[in-house]
């Protein structure tokens, strides 16, 4: 398989444009067309990491953190940056980061997290608002059942654990051909009447052009008549975070003492304890101090992310629990993630390897 093969595969699933509008996931240096002779996962790249891909045979890094984030306006040989780009291009390497848009996928950074922390019936922290369209679409009755499963097959009529979602009411439609027209139905000249069914469905904001591309296809007018509305709902299956049940309720202390074994860490960092047992308990993978109040409008206990700062822990004081795991130790379960999703588009590839670097920072 080339590497924009499975680019496309994979963003099916995680799409680009689900990412934040500052970020820059997506191919970040290489050749799109260079068939993939192995695959090396990593958080961050570096020198040590383009080494270790190139060692194992691995023409394609996948990393968490884009290694291009801001514009480039030197390629410099002398610094970090662009030895690494040498490197790459020397050896063939090409990069490909997914961030944020693996961030909010229900299979991404906080779903990985949320399981090594053996948590059950997990929901989205913080879903998505204004990422959902609905099309309105008016078609003959005799097309209605064609027309719907097109745009279904397109990726619309998917809420929740439901699909080929879709509203329907029979009314009539009219028109007047004219001269050049080629109608499908009525005379040219002449008013038509038509019995049609009002087909309402919706979609993912991305999906606006294959979902177009289904409705013109098999449409039968010359000319479609159709709506989209961008929707406020809020989508509960993409966004940042998780929320979840503990199997049993734990007391503070022990539970402290559960995260720091179960993501093998030396030390964490907490906000005073409450004097309450923890049942319910929302993690962000990284950086995600700014979901505070998601995590206690969702009646968690405790609140496990990364990054934290002092004024962080002062407003979750007499409210949450609120822990620091670390930026690396709750996100380094992502690149599992990532291997699993890719192996599902390629179940008999090898090799895969995911990096060994440990983490940036020593504790004692």
């Amino acid at each position: 398989m080339k590497c924009k093969e499975l680019f496309k595969e994979f963003e099916k699933g995680v799409p680009l444009a689900s990412q934040e509008p500052y970020d820059n996931s997506g191919l970040q240096l290489g050749d799109p067309d260079a068939e993939i002779e192995g695959i090396f996962y990593t958080l961050d790249v570096t020198r040590r990491a383009v080494m270790d891909a190139v060692a194992n045979k691995c023409n394609l890094i996948i990393c968490h953190h884009p290694f291009i984030f801001g514009g480039l306006k030197s390629i410099n040989l002398a610094n970090p940056e662009g030895q690494i780009i040498a490197d790459c291009l020397k050896a063939g390497v090409t990069i490909y980061a997914a961030h944020t848009n693996f961030d909010k996928s229900p299979r991404g950074v906080s779903a990985a997290l949320a399981d090594k922390l053996g948590l059950v019936n997990k929901t989205v922290l913080a879903p998505e608002s204004g990422s959902l369209k609905k099309l309105v679409t008016f078609c003959p009755e005799a097309q209605a059942d064609s027309v719907r499963k097109a745009l279904f097959d397109a990726g619309a009529g998917h809420i929740g654990n439901y699909d080929s979602c879709s509203f329907n009411a029979s009314g009539f439609g009219s028109f007047r051909a004219g001269e050049n027209a080629n109608p499908f139905c009525g005379k040219i000249g002449e008013v038509h009447h038509e019995p049609e069914v009002r087909i309402e469905t919706v979609f993912p904001a991305w999906k606006k052009p294959a979902v177009l591309s289904a409705l013109f296809a098999f449409h039968p007018y010359e000319e479609v008549a159709y709506d989209i509305y961008t929707l406020e709902n809020r989508w509960e299956d993409i966004g940042l975070g998780m929320v979840g049940q503990l199997p049993s309720s734990l007391t503070e202390e022990v539970f402290v003492s559960s995260i720091k074994s179960d993501l093998n860490l030396k030390t964490v960092r907490y906000s005073s304890f409450l004097d309450r047992k923890i049942s319910r308990v929302a993690v962000c993978g990284g950086a995600g101090a700014a979901l505070l109040n998601q995590a206690i409008q969702a009646g968690a206990q405790a609140y496990i992310t990364a990054d934290v700062k002092y004024h962080d822990f002062q407003a979750a004081s007499g409210r949450i629990l609120l822990i620091d795991a670390g930026h690396f130790e709750t996100e380094i379960f992502a690149l599992s993630a990532l291997k699993s999703l890719v192996s599902e588009i390629l179940p008999n590839f090898a090799p895969q390897i995911i990096s060994p670097d440990s983490n940036w920072v020593n504790t004692v």
